[in-house]
């Protein structure tokens, strides 16, 4: 049988019961390891090497990565400091599915936090993966972007919306490592596009989950790429393609989290 997880939220949680690789501390003006100036948000996040999306998430109790509005006294997670975590994320090429793990270094101990389904790359017979989107083990970079409604870039060497082409989160693909079967650039995580519907209105466009329709790229939701995104950005992050789940290779030994 396939595993299937959903605890994101114990990362988030400031009750119990929460993950063994957060803590929740609460916000002071003047820390410690601050000298010179107080401390902001910004502050807390490169210290405790937390993307500044995740303790919004944490603080506000909900995914609103925005607001980051924060108050003396005010309690979020962030990760522990004694913790060398990795994240790796296995994707089934032949189901359109994503596991979600990560590796806690210090004792060797892989934990699934959630699946999530994706669209991949369009049907080539060419390559060795059977499409567009390559096999093997990839670095995740650190040239990540945000982009939101009418916001403009360049793209093929147009100018376009960007959340049209990407959805609302980018992360790149830095390195092949293991049996990749492409060079990493030009590949990477990104939402699914946005298009308007029949009221002109501009939304994201579900339908190529679980489908072979983009250039290469693993598209997810946009709820879950934003999920992924703030989880991600500070840790290591391998990306494992794979033609079949039981096919791979992960590291550290896998625990039941309790």
């Amino acid at each position: 049988l396939l595993p299937e997880a959903n605890r994101i939220e114990e990362l988030f949680r400031k009750g119990e019961p929460k993950l063994p690789i957060v803590e929740t501390i609460s916000y002071k003006s003047r820390a410690a390891w601050q000298e010179g100036r107080p401390a902001w948000l910004s502050d807390y996040a490169s210290h405790y090497k937390t993307s500044r999306h995740f303790i919004a998430r944490s603080l506000n109790g909900k995914p609103a990565y925005f607001k980051q509005d924060v108050a003396v006294g005010d309690r979020f997670n962030v990760f522990k400091l004694d913790k060398e975590i990795e994240f790796h994320l296995l994707i089934d090429i032949s189901r359109s599915k994503l596991w979600f793990y990560y590796v806690d270094k210090g004792t060797n101990e892989r934990a699934l936090l959630k699946t999530y389904p994706v669209g991949l790359g369009r049907v080539d017979s060419s390559q060795s993966s059977g499409i567009l989107t390559p096999l093997g083990t990839f670095l995740l970079g650190d040239r990540i972007a945000i982009y939101k409604p009418k916001q403009v870039g360049s793209f093929n060497n147009e100018q376009v919306e960007m959340v049209r082409v990407f959805g609302t989160r980018w992360i790149p693909f830095e390195k092949g490592m293991d049996n990749a079967t492409a060079e990493a650039k030009g590949f990477g995580l990104h939402g699914v596009p946005w298009a308007e519907n029949a009221e002109g209105a501009l939304i994201e466009n579900k339908s190529c989950l679980g489908r072979y329709e983009s250039d290469g790229c693993v598209r997810l939701a946009s709820d879950d790429i934003e999920e992924i995104f703030a989880i991600v950005v500070t840790k290591p992050t391998y990306v494992h393609l794979v033609k079949d789940f039981f096919e791979a290779e992960l590291p550290g030994r896998e625990v039941a989290l309790k």
